[in-house]
């Protein structure tokens, strides 16, 4: 939802394109964006499209996911239990640097004359490319081209290749290969809570500095959270032209400087290779060893090598993912076709670039792309990117919830401190500690509890990894099962009706309140699954029951309670409007006054006191809708319809994470109006700065966003209880053809919904059960296709 008018680039300069996101000129005034936008990263690492002369800049981040300092969290009024320790992601060490002089004259594209410009964000290989025509004040012509990977197959390597040729004279040529840690760059977060503090002074402290031949290595470590880290980089350079090198190093800088006699149509292919690696418990020595080790193999192997390996990867990834729209009138293709496909891929693109090598981490909000919330991981990642990762690559979302199992002793100790048996998730976090300074958005947000585990029971469900439920995932289901018997309590009040009081829902803009809708039917969720998994266990694994139960000290009339709990959860229904209120307070309050706020004063929580907010009927994000979405099977359409209609209204839009799953319902309930306007806000997110921070970096969570919504909500797929099916209802737009492939149960689902008929069809594997609406499907190597109507209704 747009709230406000913003300065918008010429479309001219930024052409649609399938595969590419295309910047066809330099606009300084949308750095920020830019930056953001054409960021490459694999999950470990990320750097933000900056130049690669080193500037101009509004945010120059290099970022390593897990990679942090700490801070004391200071209070005015302090109290029990509130967390103490901030962790902010660091901005490490810059290595991208290549800066370019021609007769001494620098290149610096705020000053330079471009006779062309073309960069753009290569989704199909990995990459981004850039090719530029420089005119010098001298007219002499330089052409340069480069092409800059983060590599998805070798976690610790980004490389850039760098050409540059004279095209119309000779002249000496300089190109200056730096590094420099401790750079400036990040920008404090003010008055927006959604974005990072910086912190006072210099965060990376030298540990280590050499060079050897055109290699350097810089190493540094964090004063508080005892990170070390290595950034090396060798640099190499093939020309018939005359050229030689010189090296500098000091403990936080770097520097590989060529001279070249360059002659023209003589191209200069320059190659810097970079490497990271971080540890909290090897020593500098041997962390310096570990990154030469690295880059002799990449050296070794060289530049192509990476981009041959890279194009692997993301032929790969593109099979198993891409959702395609395509117009089915052959004699023309519509750019607003070129423009969905586009977005859809960018989205997708980023949401693997965030999560991909996310190992023994989780996935940061704003992914590799910026600072904005520190860092921190949230219950994103269970409920918006889990499901596409689930059916595309269960093999990241194993990682990401085993990342959970990993900071379950963390969680265990959080949930004592909150007086509480069992296990506390936090709500954000990097090191598994909660770092989340507000209680009221934070830490009440009990619901991330039942997220995770919802997200467990769909991994489950659709890999049939049995092995990861038993040795991991059962135990943080006791955990979680316990927290919600401990929380709650039967209230004479609600018929002894199981209820749960204090907490907050996704809705951050209603805090601390009692029966949160969305919390009791997912804390219902967890408890039935807990108990379920537990008696399965128990029946038909014994040796795998007995090492839970030595883990947990887990008594069998824990079972029962929770199962009690499960069956007599409270969930508040109002029989005047018939529909399920957000908590028990909610329709007491005062409707809050649309009409009368300016469109620039959203999002509200920028321009209202909390408390104000907290008094009125509205909504940042879908809290019930969300609901009835992820438990879709125990709500008929009516119910669906009757509570769209009353929520739908209140809805501000402030978060990014409302749209998909407004779209998902509205395509539900035969609104395809609302499921169109919702989807595009949701798909256009990033790619159009919906909600005019994209400068801060991507709204990743919205992007996994937008494959639910293609496939969920458009593809009418629904996955309860174990069982794929799908309800289609029509295309995207009118004349469109939807593609996209699942992966379920290790056999691959290729759907194709048209206008009149749907296509399924198994592209890998022996034997696959699907149900059409009602209507089973069994499609094997030998018959794999099967073809039905698509219903209107």
């Amino acid at each position: 939802m747009l709230h406000h008018e913003r300065l918008r680039p010429p479309s001219r300069d930024y052409p649609a394109d399938e595969w590419n996101v295309i910047e066809k000129a330099f606009h300084p005034e949308f750095l920020a964006q830019s930056e953001t936008m054409l960021a490459l990263g694999n999950g470990y690492l990320g750097m933000r499209g900056c130049p690669e002369e080193g500037g101009p800049c509004a945010e120059n981040g290099t970022f390593i996911n897990g990679f942090y300092e700490t801070r004391p969290i200071l209070y005015g009024e302090d109290a029990y239990g509130f967390a103490r320790t901030g962790q902010t992601i660091c901005n490490v060490t810059d290595s991208k640097i290549i800066k370019l002089f021609v007769d001494d004259e620098p290149f610096w594209l705020p000053n330079a004359h471009l006779l062309n410009y073309d960069r753009r964000l290569n989704m199909k290989l990995g990459t981004l490319d850039r090719e530029i025509l420089w005119e010098t004040p001298a007219g002499k012509q330089v052409l340069i081209t480069s092409r800059r990977l983060v590599s998805f197959p070798n976690k610790h390597v980004a490389a850039i290749s760098y050409c540059v040729t004279l095209l119309n004279a000779q002249a000496f040529v300089v190109i200056s290969s730096e590094m420099a840690a401790n750079g400036t760059g990040l920008r404090d977060g003010g008055g927006d809570p959604r974005l990072a503090r910086a912190f006072l002074g210099q965060v990376l402290h030298p540990r280590a500095s050499y060079c050897r031949d055109r290699r350097i290595v810089l190493c540094h470590a964090t004063e508080k959270s005892h990170f070390i880290l290595t950034c090396a980089t060798d640099n190499a350079l093939e020309s018939s032209c005359s050229h030689s090198y010189k090296v500098k190093q000091t403990a936080d800088l770097g520097q590989v400087i060529f001279t070249i006699e360059a002659q023209p149509g003589c191209q200069i292919r320059f190659t810097k290779y970079m490497v990271y690696h971080t540890s909290q418990t090897a020593s500098a020595e041997e962390l310096c060893g570990r990154a030469e080790w690295t880059l002799d193999r990449v050296v070794a192997r060289g530049f192509e090598s990476l981009l041959a390996a890279q194009q692997q990867y993301m032929d790969d990834f593109w099979g198993r993912s891409d959702v395609r729209v395509n117009d089915i009138r052959e004699d023309r293709i519509k750019r607003s076709t070129i423009e969905i496909q586009q977005a859809i891929r960018f989205n997708l693109f980023h949401v693997l670039q965030a999560s991909a090598r996310a190992e023994e981490t989780g996935v940061p909000a704003k992914g590799l792309t910026g600072q904005a919330y520190e860092g921190h991981y949230f219950w994103d990642t269970e409920i918006y990117l889990l499901p596409f990762l689930i059916y595309t690559f269960p093999r990241i979302a194993r990682n990401l919830l085993a990342f959970r199992y990993k900071i379950l002793p963390q969680a265990r100790a959080r949930a004592k401190e909150l007086g509480h048996r069992g296990a506390m998730f936090p709500w954000r976090t990097i090191s598994g500690e909660e770092a989340s300074a507000y209680y009221a958005a934070g830490t009440a947000q009990y619901h991330i509890n039942a997220d995770i585990m919802y997200a467990l029971r769909k991994y489950v469900q659709v890999t049939g990894d049995d092995a990861f439920l038993q040795s991991f995932g059962a135990e943080m289901l006791v955990e979680t099962a316990r927290l919600w018997a401990d929380l709650g309590f039967y209230s004479g009040a609600k018929g002894e009706k199981f209820c749960i009081n204090g907490v907050t829902g996704p809705d951050e803009y209603n805090a601390v309140v009692n029966n949160n809708a969305y919390t009791n039917l997912m804390a219902r969720e967890n408890l039935r699954y807990a108990a379920e998994v537990v008696e399965s266990l128990q029946a038909t694994e014994p040796d795998a029951y007995s090492a839970l139960v030595q883990k947990t000290a887990l008594e069998p009339s824990e079972v029962k309670a929770w199962t009690r709990a499960a069956e007599n959860m409270y969930v508040p229904y109002d029989e005047k409007l018939k529909i399920i209120p957000q908590d028990d307070h909610f329709l007491d309050k005062e409707p809050w006054d649309f009409r009368n706020t300016p469109a620039d004063r959203y999002p509200l929580l920028l321009f209202y006191h909390p408390l104000d907010i907290y008094r009125k009927q509205v909504i940042k994000q879908a809290d019930v809708v969300l609901a009835m979405f992820l438990l879709g099977d125990a709500f008929s359409p009516e119910t669906k319809k009757r509570n769209f209609d009353f929520y739908d209204p209140l809805t501000t839009g402030d978060s990014s994470l409302s749209s998909c799953v407004e779209a998902i319902i509205a395509a539900q309930i035969g609104d395809i109006d609302k499921a169109i306007r919702y989807g595009m806000a949701a798909l256009l997110m990033d790619l159009a700065d919906v909600g005019g921070n994209v400068n801060d970096g991507c709204h990743i969570a919205s992007m996994g966003g937008t494959w639910m919504m293609l496939t969920y909500g458009l593809g009418g797929m629904r996955d309860h209880d174990g069982t794929l099916s799908f309800w289609p209802r029509r295309a995207p737009e009118d004349n469109a053809v939807l593609r996209f492939p699942i992966t379920y149960r290790g056999q691959l689902l290729e759907v194709e919904i048209g206008l009149e008929k749907v296509e399924y069809k198994l592209r890998g594997g022996e034997r696959l059960v699907i149900r059409h609406e009602t209507e089973q499907l069994e499609l094997t190597r030998e018959n794999p296709l099967a073809v039905r109507a698509v219903s209107r209704k």
